[in-house]
């Protein structure tokens, strides 16, 4: 011995914590509804912003119009790429969205862990069941004249926790994820 700092053995790390418990369905409801306003702010930022590439005539026409069906496919890739680096970044690393840090909610895979980009990314592209069944239903039913019916599909991914025996949202059973209460 030369009169250093003898090492000590280390205990192996314990960890005492619990899991984290499910976050209730109305909890998950009310930041849902919060997460949908700040999704609606960034579609309008980013639809400002693709505006001056997707809109029709030249710039300073008085007359309002639907852009054709081209330049509204890029708007949507658009919002649609846009969105999934946000929610997609938002879950992984421990990170959280505003609303899930104003309700303490958080994204877990089966580990308890936060998602890694590829959980993220499939939980992101599963929340567009149902906004896309709703598309398939409304396009269908639309010449019979009863294209409304079709927007309660809209809700699909959260309707599906009122059966699971979970209470999981389908896109979470899907990607393996899980919304808890985070501290």
């Amino acid at each position: 011995m030369t009169g250093g700092v003898r090492p000590q053995a280390q205990a192996p790390a314990v960890s005492s914590a619990a899991p984290a418990p499910p976050a209730s369905l109305g909890r998950r409801l009310a930041a849902l509804t919060y997460e949908a306003t700040l999704a609606s702010a960034l579609v309008v930022v980013v639809g400002f912003l693709t505006a001056p590439l997707v809109s029709p005539g030249p710039a300073g026409a008085q007359a309002l119009r639907v852009p054709e069906l081209p330049a509204r496919v890029i708007a949507f890739c658009a919002i649609f790429a846009t969105g999934a680096a946000y929610f997609v970044w938002s879950w992984t690393g421990g990170r959280r969205t505003l609303p899930m840090k104003t309700w303490h909610l958080a994204v877990v895979g089966a580990d308890g862990r936060p998602p890694d980009r590829r959980a993220a990314l499939a939980r992101y592209l599963a929340a567009w069941i149902g906004p896309a069944c709703a598309l398939g239903a409304y396009a269908a039913l639309a010449p019979s004249g009863l294209g409304a019916h079709a927007v309660w599909l809209v809700g699909l991914n959260f309707l599906w926790a009122f059966v699971d025996p979970e209470r999981r949202f389908l896109h979470d059973r899907i990607a393996g994820t899980r919304i808890v209460t985070s501290p």
